[in-house]
């Protein structure tokens, strides 16, 4: 039996899973990124998780899902965000393969996020599916005919930049905006409130957090709508912690869909929810693994 490390590097956690070739999760475990202290600290505390693994597991491949522009070609991160400082140009697949004598594949987040979808969760079967990440900021996935797009130059779906009047859409519909508005507008310390918070607020009847709420489904409406238009998916599958609230955004993000697409294209287009959850760039990354060795590609 051949066993892989599945690491998914994000800008608050690392959460890391040993699969074996038959897609199944043995164990899983994160720990804190400390995203502050920057690139190549980072890059020494994945090593740390590899050789971790290594003393239990005899390793066939090391699967990496990340935050940022990632190039799959070459296997390293080429635009970053300031979030991890110094991680641009981050050669994941290189130092490795070099360090470990292990075969290694790296894609972004997001795209994992959306092929573990496609491949066992709510786009399985699709021909063309999106996948939307909603936390600190808004990333996006096109999967079409079971391959990622990644476009030109591999920053295909970057959805979180799209202008929305004098903002873009991630600065509007993002997770992370919405307890920040809540605070605002009660007059509190940011600190004090959370996503959890709000939708435990919104349901007790709160009326800021359930217009703050409602604000927030519109935006996410309109963008998909905007993303729609242009690729007329199938299916939009919404991912990321606050999408564990589907009950409550499910009536609004549909309704906000409804009123900017229109109905010929709205009628068939499906909206769900990640099945995979926290466990999807780990196993996205897998399955990105699998496959481009499968065919060969290096």
């Amino acid at each position: 039996m051949n066993y892989y490390i599945s690491i998914d590097i994000g800008g608050t956690s690392i959460k890391y899973g040993i699969f074996n070739e038959d897609a199944e999760l043995l164990e899983k475990s994160d720990r804190n990124t400390e995203a502050a202290k920057g690139g190549r600290e980072l890059q020494k505390k994945v090593f740390g998780i590899i050789r971790e693994c290594e003393r239990r597991y005899r390793l066939s491949g090391v699967c990496i899902s990340t935050a940022g522009m990632v190039n799959c070609e070459k296997g390293e991160v080429f635009f970053s965000g300031e979030l991890i400082p110094e991680y641009q140009g981050t050669a994941w697949k290189e130092s490795i393969e070099k360090t470990f004598s292990l075969p290694c594949e790296v894609e972004n987040d997001v795209n994992c996020a959306g092929l573990a979808e496609y491949k066992t969760g709510a786009a399985k079967g699709s021909s063309v599916a999106v996948c939307l990440t909603v936390g600190t900021g808004i990333g996006g996935c096109a999967v079409i005919d079971g391959k990622i797009f990644h476009g030109a130059g591999s920053s295909a779906m970057e959805v979180g930049y799209l202008y929305a009047g004098e903002s873009d859409f991630q600065s509007l519909g993002a997770a992370s905006i919405l307890s920040r508005k809540v605070a605002r507008r009660k007059g509190e310390p940011e600190e004090t409130w959370n996503g959890i918070r709000v939708f435990e607020a919104a349901k007790a009847g709160d009326e800021i957090c359930r217009t703050a709420i409602d604000e927030m489904c519109d935006v996410l409406g309109r963008g998909i709508a905007d993303i729609c238009y242009i690729l007329n998916p199938e299916v939009v599958v919404l991912g990321g912690g606050i999408m564990s609230q589907k009950e409550y955004l499910r009536p609004g993000i549909q309704a906000a869909l409804e009123r900017y697409l229109k109905p010929v294209i709205c009628t068939r287009t499906r909206l769900e929810f990640a099945q995979h959850q926290n466990d999807a760039g780990m196993r996205g990354a897998f399955y990105h693994f699998m496959d481009r060795q499968k065919t060969g590609t290096k």
